[in-house]
């Protein structure tokens, strides 16, 4: 019997918008501004923004100077195509309500997470993750490493000098990038651990939607890398 996947208020934002809402395409000519917009853009018609309990307007006003903290690009990732310049993260989120913003088409995405163990998944000593809303920036989302074991993937991340994903970075990828979840090269979150047993949180496809779940340690899969960054950017003054 599979893990069952755990019950959210059908009445959550994240899951009354309308099927049609999802993420506009990735345009790879974008600046950042135009990019951080559609990613905005993808919070508030996902439901994500209501979430938060923001106005749509004032969302987008607070957010949108962190195109001010764009930095040079990065290094190509291993493998072509399994990079994202940056990802806009909104901390302060129940990763169960967000999961159904993680749609493949009309499917909403959902999680086999538990609620009583979703806030014990904390980040690795020597990740700082900013409490306020910043840019994931230089995102490979490392299918090199998939059938690579996490405690080995996490070795060969940190000795790059780059960071693993979060939890809560891990799904606003999928949120914000849903193309960047695809069948074969899903990814781990390897920063993000209980401190209790040996389980990695990760973002699979399953029954055609994406899926919030988790993985052993030192259990490698063919169709699973790990997903790393360059920097997490904030703005001076927040």
């Amino acid at each position: 019997m599979g893990v069952p996947v755990t019950v959210v208020d059908p009445q959550l934002p994240t899951v009354t918008g309308p099927p049609s809402a999802a993420a506009t395409a990735f345009d790879p000519t974008a600046d950042v501004r135009a990019e951080l917009d559609r990613q905005i853009t993808a919070y508030v018609e996902l439901g994500v923004a209501t979430l938060l309990g923001e106005d749509p307007a004032a969302f987008r006003a607070r957010l949108a100077p962190l195109a001010e903290v764009a930095t040079t690009p990065t290094a190509p990732p291993a493998v072509e195509g399994d990079d994202v310049p940056f990802v806009l993260v909104l901390p302060g989120l129940d990763l169960n309500d967000v999961a159904p913003a993680m749609r493949r088409g009309t499917r909403l995405g959902v999680s086999v997470i538990d609620r009583d163990e979703a806030p014990t998944y904390r980040p690795l000593p020597g990740v700082e993750v900013p409490a306020v809303p910043y840019l994931l920036w230089g995102v490979d989302t490392g299918s090199e490493l998939c059938n690579v074991r996490p405690e080995d993937a996490l070795a060969t991340i940190t000795g790059r000098g780059r960071t693993p994903l979060t939890i809560d970075e891990g799904v606003a990828l999928v949120v914000v990038r849903p193309d960047m979840l695809r069948p074969n090269k899903c990814f781990s979150l390897l920063a993000s651990r209980t401190g209790t047993n040996q389980r990695v949180p990760a973002v699979w496809i399953s029954e055609r939607r994406a899926k919030l779940g988790w993985c052993w340690d030192r259990n490698p899969h063919t169709w699973l890398g790990a997903a790393s960054a360059a920097d997490r950017l904030v703005r001076a003054d927040a």
